[in-house]
């Protein structure tokens, strides 16, 4: 069972034996449970107003410093109640000064004691969450009061230097009776304290409190005061009725191996004698914080009372020395009083001391103990129990796991299981077993678990049972069961329970069985041996076959005896098997004790499966089978039905002798055939004898004599199935192989079969020329070319050449294949053949033997990447066949692509590694050709450094200027768009473009095509390229150029875009339009400026040019020439407009104007015309001073109202946040592992990981290249070598920035395992940088990251810094991004833009005033019954709902661990079956012109209270980008205000828009209110950095402490240079990284809306480090405006830490080192082998300045990096 509870970290747990309920205490909250974990009653404790400073009760007025303050439970106890008075639970918090109430026990929400206005001496508990307090309730005599009991509570606690400072260790406090004026809790004189000196310097650590016999002892950890000064754990006593502590004496224990400090104790039993068990934490160093390295350590307490009573009689009697004269006890707690030399009996007269005794008392002498158990891992709790004698502890650690450990007489350990309770959560000191001592509570943080303590009842068989391992668990025999001791009936007596952790201990088990096997046909005694617990008389055991009825068994002694089945009882023999294995259980009534297997066989079977050597198989089988020749029977009987046998091989020969018929049982009497003596080939369809040889033959022929002959039978074959030959007889025992043959197979005739003709007949020749070299094979087909490959060998010649025949490609008398041979000049002939001595056969056709010859090629240059067609001119190139043709340019392959003629052959080039000239071969088989005097040069790739305009009309034509590097190496260039049918037309076009010209193609590929246009090369560095054009109803996916490697996708940002046609409307629609010489035409049309340039239109008048003067979205203006010309008509994309008449005496005849639009090149530009900007201008100038007054009344009512908007906001903020701190305390807080950590620090921006990447080698390769990576991390382990390699670095020209900081990062990790010697390499170039900067300008170093070693410094400070952040300055960050989150969260969030009505970013300000209302949904989750309200708006996208959605479902998980929105689907739900799918964008989204709406809430009209789910993404649904693509803009709350056209409706908003950026006051408000809400938040942060009330990281303090040695070093007294460096190298180079990136430490997601706010919190940071005055003025940018008043306060608490950290003590140079070894870790071969690669590219550099060092020549540093050349790179180096 388990519980999951609010109040984290839980802290306390008590049961009450009576009625079995758990209590619990935690932070705010108190819970009462049934011992199953189920919830009775609940109680919040807090937050509340309180201080530590101020005295309760809190009065605001009175205590300015009082906030709402978590109640920490700090004492959790029960006082019985004494007759019939019923018992109450006593709780004590850390708020109000750690007052303490009383609750009912039946019910915990019942209060029966409280104070409402406690006075002093009712401070019980430490204020402080951090310092422990224990107590104990104890009954005593009252004689003060008159007899009857007095109840009181003893309380340890430990100082606290906050509030009352006068309150001692150890008090006592009344419980009962409580007469007015005495008051419950009370501190009161008579009742008794532990008095000391100094409060401070006493500042026990309590850890445990225990009542045991008369007296109650204390456990404690504090600061030895008398000796080292060291810490130690004591342990106290006091007797119960001694009300003046006269009793008090203290000893320390000591736990060897160096763990001093107490976690957790348990008062328990070992071996009948009660013990403390106590887990101690070995301290760190010289401080009270306890390391992982801890042990158990057992002491008994007849030990501990012994050394208590000695150090009590060596104070009362012997002056506190002991024998030999030391001191072994004295006074401790700093009061006046000192040992004595009373009467020896004082110490038995005053056993609780008196005002005569000296007191307190401390032991000098630690008592000792040896550890039973330690871990690597910090124990945190134990409790014991006793099982069957034996002691177990269970003890649980930090990382919420449970140990059981056995504990020895001998006090030594046994761990013997480990349990996971709470991952991650550590286990609280509180660890209770319930009454029945079979189940153990755990306390986590946040979680009690039940767990049991054994898990004997899950083991099901003796095995697994005895494996287990655990002292609770044994195997009870005769119940068959995984028992406790006490649960088995008869555990008394011996071999009844076998106790699992005595490893002597074995199962009964089945020792022998015999007979083992047994034939399934007979029955026989089966006798088993085992060891057996002993029986009654009257009881029995019985034997079970498999699964057949059970029979009695005789037992004497460990022997049984049980009758085998019947054979007909017996199951069936499974398929395919001769033999089956069946249990033999052994029971005890219904229990198996034990279980031995036993084989039952079949012979017969054992022939059946072999019937092709069935005597064989029968007497080689491992079965006692015998075989009966002439029966053909394999049997287990010993005679057979017709005398015959042969027995099997096992069979002894005394058996033999009686009667064997043949010479030795097995094998060798089978009948068999050795071969045969006639021949092999029998013809088919004929009858004919087969003569076979063998021996044993004569068993099937009647004996006439004793001795074994070997006789020849005659024995007719038939052929069965062809495949088997059977013999006459109808016993066959044996098959032989024959070969069957047919004359009549392929020979049609008597004369083909019989004669051998004179010529063997028609022979082709496949190719009939090769090159005089020869080389190629020749393929001969014919007729009669041989039996066999050997007959052709030598008989062939082409051309009267000789022609080497090949055994590949023999084909029995039909195929020769040869290969060619050199003739030495030109010659032709037949080709003949000769078989044997029978005349040649010569082929019709003639060979001829010929010498290509390669005349010259074009073009002579291509681009590496291949892909150029060369065209290779000559003569007789068609020599040999075409498979024997390849060309070559150098090594590289040049393809063939057409077909090859006689005189030409195209080749398409490969690509090459390399440039320069290559020389062009063609081979013909083996001989080669080359071209003469003439190379090939292989070029440069060419680049595309940019391409524009970036748009063009879907008519094409417009010119695209592409601008780039070695554009002429390419033949042919061409652009083309890769399109993709619409499968939906949503726009009807009015037009159809025309189609595609002739010069166009289109490829196919799948759904997608192209068109294409062929570009013109104008230079090297220059191409122009005509836009394709395409059809409306495609849609572009993408631009790119063929036979250029390069893909055209974005120009300078922009994709490239494809735009409907411009409209032009026509000029007049009726008539012709009359125009006056000396003006202008205006044309109207829409979008004529989107993707068109004035300089690119160009307007016809008849056969003249209409001069183009202005061009804007909606206008054309042109300029006609002064005559009237003729009517002309050009173009191909026309746009015929109407008639012209000129208003003059002319007589011509009206022209049409036709405005030809062609796209060309330059960037889409918009020319507005003078006038409308100047009218514009001055109504906005008007507009803006009238509305300015109206607003400057507006902005002091806005101004009061931010106040009161602050305060609503924080307090709605802060509800929030205390619902998520309690998430974040345990493990809620989403920190990312170090290595991911690391892996974002050292390598921003990289999408793979580098640390979890492999080493990309062949295997035969890794080996050497591993031995060679392990010698270069050698060398990079020599201080020498590694500055070298970085100063070396450093000097090259082509060592960029960006290369240094990898190179740094690099070196981090391949030097992560050795981080001391890391830091001293960084020191020392440091030095060297310290060295250049004071030269120059001592104030600039480190400024930014511009060496290694400033990036190795980043790196390090990452390191060092990791666990600070997870401890201290994790939680606060985490809890501003949430606030953040939840602020931003709140208000309208533009999904386009980013922007956001809450932020503190003023660029990233929603300006507009959105409407908006908070909508609750309800969420339908899988797993949960109830839905989860989500407080969404109506605005939201339905991306943002979903994020929001998931942010509450899976709040506190990591981001990586919860699903994408992407992945799923928001459904709506109304009703049985309404579900309704909401997406961003659908069929539904509202398009307005050009611009398309995302979809929102209020778009879809989902009401407050609908019901939503999450719902797994069923198909992939396209993204909304593409939309951009069509010419349609997305816009969610506002449009982006650099769109070209406004639509009229919209000109009102412009000019609102223009008049808010007027008066940015208005909006500063908004900013205001964010920045009042955050503000706890960011505080918090801050003081988390730069706080010095815990010591700073003692990397930290190291590296300062560096820093200001150099600055002593070299004179630099300064100040402000000092602090510009810390600044420098520790909040601007980690802090300002962590905070604007939070998820390098955090696993959350930061939006860009985010993103702002945190820049804005970086730079206020940023602001806070710089030593110069922060003056702010009307032209600050506001994030200064907003942080004006903090800047100052940040800059103290800035310096305050500096100064702090520069007066501590120096970090300690060892303590800094061991931080480091503690730290190391994550060597990286991948690392070493990037680093090489730098090594490769600068290697002679390198090896040069090795070499010119003296000490690194005696160190062979050239030599060894040389051997890791060798090895990581096969580099022939000077070895």
């Amino acid at each position: 069972f388990r519980v999951e509870l609010h109040g984290s970290p839980l802290s306390h747990l008590l049961q009450d034996p009576g009625s079995g309920h758990l209590y619990l205490g935690g932070v705010d909250n108190l819970y009462q449970l049934t011992s199953d974990l189920e919830l009775i009653s609940h109680v919040r404790t807090g937050p509340y107003l309180d201080s530590p400073d101020c005295l309760p009760p809190i009065i605001p007025q009175d205590c300015p410093s009082a906030t709402p303050t978590h109640n920490h439970n700090k004492l959790l106890l029960m006082e019985v109640g004494q007759g019939a008075e019923p018992g109450n639970l006593i709780i004590c918090g850390s708020l109000y000064q750690g007052i303490c109430e009383k609750r009912s026990l039946s019910n915990i929400s019942q209060l029966i004691y409280q104070t409402s206005n406690p006075v002093d001496t009712q401070y019980v508990a430490a204020n402080d969450p951090r310092v422990s307090t224990v107590a104990v309730v104890i009954t005593t005599e009252n004689r003060q009061e008159g007899g009857g009991i007095l109840r009181l509570m003893l309380v340890g606690r430990g100082y606290t230097s906050k509030g009352p400072g006068d309150i001692p260790p150890i008090t006592t406090r009344r419980l009962f009776p409580v007469v007015p004026p005495r008051r419950a809790f009370s501190q009161e004189e008579e009742l008794g304290k532990l008095v000391v000196g100094s409060y401070s310097e006493y500042n026990n650590h309590f850890v445990k409190v225990v009542p045991h016999g008369d007296y109650v002892y204390f456990l404690f950890s504090r600061r030895d005061m008398w000796h080292k000064k060291e810490y130690r754990t004591y342990a106290s006593r006091l007797c119960i009725s001694d009300r003046s502590f006269y009793s008090y004496v203290e000893v320390p224990l000591l736990c060897q191996g160096g763990y001093n400090l107490a976690q957790g104790a348990w008062l328990g039993n070992h071996s009948g004698k009660p013990a403390l068990f106590v887990v101690m934490a070995a301290g760190q160093a010289s401080t009270p914080v306890a390391t992982s390295r801890s042990a158990l350590c057992v002491y008994g307490m007849a030990q501990l009372d012994a050394m208590l009573r000695r150090a009590q009689e060596l104070c009362y009697t012997e002056g506190g020395r002991g024998s030999s004269g030391h001191e072994e006890a004295y006074i401790e707690y700093a009061v006046s009083s000192k040992c004595l030399k009373l009467p020896k009996i004082s110490l038995s007269e005053y056993t609780c001391g008196g005002e005569h005794t000296p007191n307190p008392i401390a032991s000098a002498v630690p008592l000792q103990a040896t550890p039973t158990f330690t871990s690597t891992t910090q124990l945190t709790a134990v409790t014991t129990a006793t099982e069957a004698g034996h002691t177990i502890s269970f003890l649980g650690d930090r990382e919420g796991y449970l140990h059981k450990v056995l504990v020895h007489s001998d006090w030594s350990g046994d761990l013997y299981g480990s349990v996971l309770v709470d991952r991650g959560s550590p286990v609280s000191a509180d660890l209770l077993l319930d009454e029945s001592q079979r189940h153990i509570y755990v306390l986590t943080n946040s979680r009690l678990s039940k767990v049991p303590v054994s898990s004997c009842e899950r083991q099901t068989d003796c095995q697994s049972c005895l494996t287990v391992r655990d002292p609770y668990c044994g195997w009870c025999v005769l119940e068959g069961r995984c028992s406790r001791k006490h649960q088995c009936q008869r555990h008394v007596q011996p071999n009844h329970w076998l106790w699992s952790f005595e490893p002597t201990n074995q199962c009964v088990t089945v020792q022998s069985l015999q007979p083992a096997n047994q034939s399934k046909d007979e029955q026989t005694q089966v006798d088993l041996v085992a060891q057996l617990p002993a029986l009654t008389e009257v009881e029995s055991l019985s034997c079970v076959f498999g699964r057949l009825p059970p029979q009695a068994a005789i037992v004497v002694g460990t022997s049984i005896t049980c009758q085998s089945p019947a054979p007909e009882l017996l199951p069936p023999m499974p398929t395919g098997s001769d033999h089956m294995i069946l249990p033999v259980s052994l029971m005890f009534g219904h229990v198996i004790i034990t279980r031995g297997n036993m084989t039952f066989y079949d012979c017969g079977a054992v022939s059946r499966l072999n019937q092709s050597s069935q005597c064989l198989a029968c007497v080689s089988s491992v079965w006692r089978c015998n075989w009966c020749p002439l029966d053909q029977l394999c049997t287990h009987n010993h005679t057979c039905p017709n005398q015959h046998i042969i027995l099997n091989q096992r069979v002894r020969p005394a058996v033999c002798l009686t009667v064997c018929l043949s010479d030795s049982p097995g094998p060798s009497s089978c009948p068999q055939v050795f071969t045969l003596q006639s021949s092999a080939l029998v013809p088919m369809g004929l009858s004919t004898s087969v003569v076979l040889r063998g021996r044993n033959l004569d068993v099937y022929t009647v004996r006439t004599s004793p001795v074994y002959h070997y006789h020849l039978f005659d024995c007719l074959l038939r052929l069965s199935h062809c495949t088997s030959l059977v013999c006459s007889p109808n016993v066959c025992f044996l098959f032989y192989p024959v070969l069957l043959y047919d004359c009549s197979a392929g020979q049609s005739d008597c004369s083909q079969c019989r004669a051998v003709p004179e010529e063997y007949g028609c022979v082709q020749v496949l190719p009939v020329s090769g090159p005089l070299e020869g080389g190629v094979l020749v393929t001969i087909i014919g007729s009669n070319l041989g039996m066999r490959y050997q007959d052709v060998v030598g008989g062939v010649t082409v051309a009267g050449v000789q022609c080497l025949a090949q055994p590949e490609g023999y084909q029995i008398s039909t195929r020769v294949v040869c290969e060619l041979q050199p003739s030495g000049k030109q010659r032709e002939g037949p080709v003949l053949v000769t078989v044997g001595t029978t005349p040649p056969g010569r082929s019709t056709q003639i060979f001829t033997y010929q010498d290509p010859q390669l005349l010259d090629l074009v073009p002579d240059k291509g681009p590496v990447s291949g892909g150029t067609r060369l065209t290779i001119r000559g003569r007789q190139l068609l020599t040999g066949q075409p498979s024997d043709l390849s060309a070559f340019l150098g090594p590289q392959p040049c393809y063939i692509v057409e077909e090859v003629t006689d005189t030409q052959l195209v080749c398409q080039t490969g690509s090459s590694n390399q440039t320069g000239g290559v020389t062009v071969r063609i081979l013909f088989g083996k001989a080669e050709r080359t071209v003469p005097s003439v190379t090939f040069h292989y070029l440069n790739d060419p680049i595309i450094t940019d391409a524009t305009p970036a748009e063009s009309f879907y008519a094409g034509g417009r010119v695209i200027m592409v601008t780039g590097r070695n554009l002429d190496v390419v033949q042919q260039p061409i652009i083309s768009v890769w399109v993709e049918p619409l499968e939906i037309q949503r726009v009807k076009r009015k037009r159809r473009l025309a189609l595609l010209t002739a010069k166009q193609q289109l490829v196919f590929n799948s759904t997608m095509t192209t068109v294409s246009e062929h570009c013109s090369v104008l230079s090297s560095s220059q191409m122009s390229c005509p836009t394709p054009t395409v059809t409306p109803d495609v849609k572009v996916k993408g631009v790119w150029f063929h036979n250029l490697p390069v893909c055209l996708s974005v120009s300078k940002g922009k994709r490239f875009t494809y735009y409907p046609n411009p409209v032009l409307f026509p000029l007049n629609q009726e008539g012709p339009y009359r125009f006056k010489p000396g003006g202008v035409i205006a044309v109207e049309g829409q979008d004529l400026t989107r993707a068109m340039s004035r300089q690119e239109v160009m307007a016809r008048l008849g056969d003249q040019e209409c001069e183009v003067k202005t061009l804007d979205n909606t206008h054309l203006y042109c300029e006609p020439p002064e005559i009237q010309p003729k009517s002309v008509v050009m173009g191909n994309l026309q746009v015929d407009l109407g008639l012209v008449q000129y208003d003059s005496n002319s007589l011509l005849s009206p022209v049409p104007l036709a405005a030809q639009i062609g796209l060309g090149a330059g960037a889409a530009v918009i020319i507005l015309s003078v006038l409308v900007v100047i009218l514009m201008y001055r109504r906005k100038s008007k507009q803006a001073l009238r509305d300015y007054k109206k607003v400057l009344l507006q902005l002091e009512t806005l101004e009061i109202n931010v106040g009161d908007q602050c305060r609503k906001e924080f307090t709605d903020l802060m509800t929030e946040m205390m619902d998520l701190s309690s998430d974040v305390g345990g493990p809620g807080l989403p920190l990312l592992d170090y290595r991911t950590y690391a892996e974002r620090v050292f390598f921003p921006g990289q999408q793979t990981a580098l640390l979890a990447r492999q080493l990309d080698l062949p295997e035969s390769r890794r080996q050497t290249v591993e031995q060679g990576l392990q010698q270069l991390n050698n060398l990079l382990n020599n201080r020498l070598f590694l500055t070298r390699f970085i100063h070396t670095l450093e000097a090259q020209q082509g060592f960029s920035q960006r290369d240094r900081g990898y190179v740094a990062s690099l070196l981090t990790m391949a030097l992560h395992d050795k981080l001391e010697y890391f830091t001293e390499v960084m020191k020392s170039l440091l030095q060297d940088l310290v060295q250049q900067y004071v030269a120059k300008n001592p104030k600039l170093m480190l400024r930014r990251t511009e060496t290694v070693v400033e990036k190795m410094l980043t790196n390090w400070m990452s390191i060092c810094l990791y666990s600070f952040l997870k401890e201290v300055a994790g939680e606060p960050l985490y809890m501003l991004y949430r606030a953040i989150k939840y602020q931003v969260d709140k208000g309208p969030v533009d999904a386009v833009t980013g922007k956001a009505k809450r932020t503190l970013n003023d660029s990233h300000l929603l300006r507009e005033d959105i409407d908006y209302c908070t909508l609750m949904v309800l969420v339908k989750n899988g797993v949960e019954v109830q839905p989860c309200p989500v407080k969404v708006l109506d605005t939201d996208t339905i991306t943002q709902v979903k994020d929001k959605i998931l942010d509450q479902v899976y709040r506190g998980a990591p981001f990586s661990q919860r699903p994408a929105a992407d992945s799923l689907d928001l459904e709506w739900r109304s009703g049985q079956a309404g579900h309704l799918t909401l997406s961003d964008d659908d069929v539904t989204a509202v398009v307005q012109g050009r611009w398309k709406q995302i979809n929102t809430l209020q778009h879809y009209k989902v009401p407050d209270g609908a019901t939503v789910a999450l719902i797994p993404r069923s198909q992939k649904t396209p993204m909304l980008e593409g939309e951009e693509e069509e010419g349609l803009r997305l816009w969610h709350l506002v449009k982006s205000s650099e769109d070209p056209e406004i639509p009229k409706h919209r000109k009102s908003s412009m000019r609102e828009r223009e008049r808010a950026k007027a008066i940015p006051e208005i909006y500063l408000t908004r900013l205001l209110s964010m920045k009042g809400t955050l503000q706890k938040f960011v505080d918090d942060v801050f003081v988390a950095i730069l706080s010095t009330k815990r010591p700073p990281p003692i990397a930290v303090r190291f590296f300062f402490d560096f820093l200001d040695d150099m600055a002593e070093k070299h004179g630099i007294d300064d100040p402000e240079t000092v602090h510009i460096w810390k600044t420098n190298s520790l909040p601007l180079r980690f802090w300002v990284n962590i905070l604007k990136n939070p998820q390098f430490v955090l696993d959350v997601q930061v939006t860009d809306s985010i993103d702002a706010v945190l820049s804005v919190i970086a730079q206020t940071f940023i602001d806070s480090c710089t030593t110069s005055e922060h003056k702010v003025g009307r032209d600050s940018p506001v994030n200064k405006l907003l942080y004006a008043r903090e800047i100052p306060r940040y800059k103290q608490l800035v310096e305050r830490y500096y100064s702090d950290i520069h007066s501590a003590a120096s970090g300690c140079y060892q303590e800094m080192n061991s931080t480091l070894t503690e730290l190391s870790g994550m060597n990286s071969l991948v690392a070493l082998h990037e680093l090489y690669k730098y090594i490769n590219k600068y290697y002679d550099q390198i090896i040069m300045s090795l070499e010119e060092d003296s000490s690194g020549q005696k160190m062979q540093l050239a030599y060894r990096l040389q051997q890791v050349a060798a090895l990581v790179e096969n580099k022939v180096t000077d070895l």
